[in-house]
């Protein structure tokens, strides 16, 4: 499991420098915490970072699967959600899974990067609570970072989800998937 010791030394308290802040100082801690835990379970790897508009990826080509996204929070976002284009994205036949955003739809998350198999009370129960704060938290700092139990698999066993939001304590839960 991964473990965040600096991240209270590391978070911005200056607002007007937020976005700087978390680009220069957070991330590439985040990064490095992600890739040295990701890398110790799964030798064989090939990691790339996929950045869209903001919004950030680490995505593992050897194993087709998402390891972590981030993005810093500009509020609400409307845009309509593309729900053909979600079903076209393969899911599960485990029982009980969903096509779940890893930045939510309400950040502007969109689709097939975005969407990773995660349990159907998880997605719509414990995940809500962080995605609604870094809704409502503009320049906080929202992520998501995906723990796999074995090279094989597709479906991640854990979810570390985190919400930096400067002058606050970290709010960083994992979850069970």
């Amino acid at each position: 499991m991964a473990a965040y010791p600096k991240i209270p030394k590391l978070v911005p308290r200056d607002f007007s420098r937020t976005r700087d802040g978390f680009e220069r100082f957070m991330m590439p801690y985040l990064r490095r915490v992600w890739l040295a835990d990701y890398r110790a379970r799964t030798p064989d790897h090939e990691i790339v970072q996929i950045d869209l508009s903001g919004y950030s990826y680490l995505f593992d080509i050897v194993h087709a699967r998402l390891i972590a996204a981030w993005v810093v929070s500009n509020g609400p976002v409307a845009h309509k959600r593309d729900s053909s284009r979600m079903k076209g994205h393969p899911l599960t036949s485990k029982a009980g899974y969903h096509r779940g955003h890893v930045i939510p739809h309400q950040l502007g998350g969109l689709c097939d990067i975005n969407l990773v198999d995660q349990r159907g009370a998880l997605n719509v129960g414990e995940f809500r609570r962080l995605e609604r704060l870094a809704v409502a938290s503009p320049g906080s700092l929202y992520f998501t970072y995906w723990q796999y139990g074995s090279p094989r698999d597709q479906i991640p066993a854990f979810v570390d989800q985190g919400l930096l939001v400067p002058g606050l304590a970290a709010d960083i839960v994992t979850h069970r998937n």
